[in-house]
Formats: structure tokens, C-alpha cells, sequence
């Protein structure tokens, strides 16, 4: 009897807490949304975007819904290139206009040197992708925690015939 006392009471007060998150969740995903839209070419509802962590990095696929809108597929990879050229440079002011200054990771990530982080940009028949890598523990700890705010803002859509293994590309 006492056991199911204490259950009823326990998930009555994690549905309270469950309720309140969801809308101010729900508020940043489309502020950080809207930022994005600003901030990005491309048109946010006609792509997909994935962050998926890996040993030394993960990795960030940008892909057009439609595989015959050469036009989005082309923003999104003048996009992707011109992400990655900044973030060589140690410029993420992009990501901190979407994000904010306090985002998870990125005060870490604006510390590394030039060649700490790889920043490998590749085109996709569909869109484009961007390979982060590093071999200093820190910086590794600074993706994953950038990624995980990443998905924690825009979602981690899932991309059709897409692995989220990327273990045999990273290693």
C-alpha cells in the first residue's frame, strides 16, 4: 500500500515537472529557429540536419528534403563550406547569433588553436556534411557537448538511408 502511495505520488510530481519543460523547450527550438532562418541561406523547412557525435568529434549532415532541389542543395553547401572555413579560423560568431555566447562547449571550442579541431568540409549529392575531429580530450569533451546542444536546439532529424555509425569516416 505504502509503495503505491509513493509511486502515484512520485509520477504525479515527474508529469508536473515533464509539463512544465516541454513549452519552454519547445519556446527555444523556435527562437533558436528563427535565428537560424536569419542566419542561414537556405530554407530551414526544405532540409534535414543531423549531429552525431563520434570518438574524436562527430559529425553535421545538411541535406535537402527533395533530392532534385539543386537549388537548396547548393545554399546548403556554400553553407556548410563557409562554416567550415570560419570555424578553422576560430570564428564562430555564427553559431553564437543562433545559440548565444553561453551555448554548451563553444567558449571551450573558441580556445583551440588552429590546428587542435579538424573542420573537414565534404559536398553530399544531397547537401553537405562537416567532420569534427580532434585528438585533445578537452576539445572532444567541447564537440560532444556542442553537438548535444545542437540537438537539444534544432532537433536531429532523421535522414532516410542515413547511418548514424560513423565510426569506419572518424577513425
Amino acid at each position: 500500500m505504502k509503495n503505491r502511495l509513493l509511486i502515484s505520488i512520485g509520477l504525479a510530481l515527474f508529469s508536473t515537472v515533464a509539463w512544465t519543460i516541454e513549452p519552454a523547450n519547445l519556446q527555444l527550438i523556435d527562437e533558436v529557429h528563427r535565428r537560424a532562418q536569419q542566419v542561414v541561406p537556405y530554407a530551414l523547412d526544405q532540409a534535414l540536419q543531423t549531429f552525431t557525435k563520434t570518438v574524436h568529434g562527430g559529425v553535421q549532415h545538411v541535406v535537402a528534403k527533395s533530392a532534385d532541389n539543386t537549388k537548396q542543395i547548393k545554399l546548403i553547401q556554400q553553407h556548410l563550406a563557409n562554416i567550415a572555413d570560419e570555424f578553422r579560423k576560430g570564428d564562430f560568431s555564427v553559431t553564437e547569433r543562433v545559440h548565444g555566447p553561453d551555448m554548451p562547449g563553444l567558449a571551450q571550442l573558441k580556445t583551440a588553436k588552429t590546428d587542435d579541431i579538424r573542420f573537414e568540409y565534404k559536398p553530399l549529392e544531397n547537401g553537405a556534411q562537416i567532420h569534427y575531429s580532434t585528438e585533445y580530450p578537452q576539445f572532444v569533451q567541447a564537440l560532444h557537448a556542442w553537438f548535444d546542444a545542437q540537438q537539444r536546439d534544432h532537433g536531429n532529424d532523421v535522414i532516410p538511408g542515413h547511418s548514424s555509425d560513423h565510426s569506419a569516416i572518424s577513425e
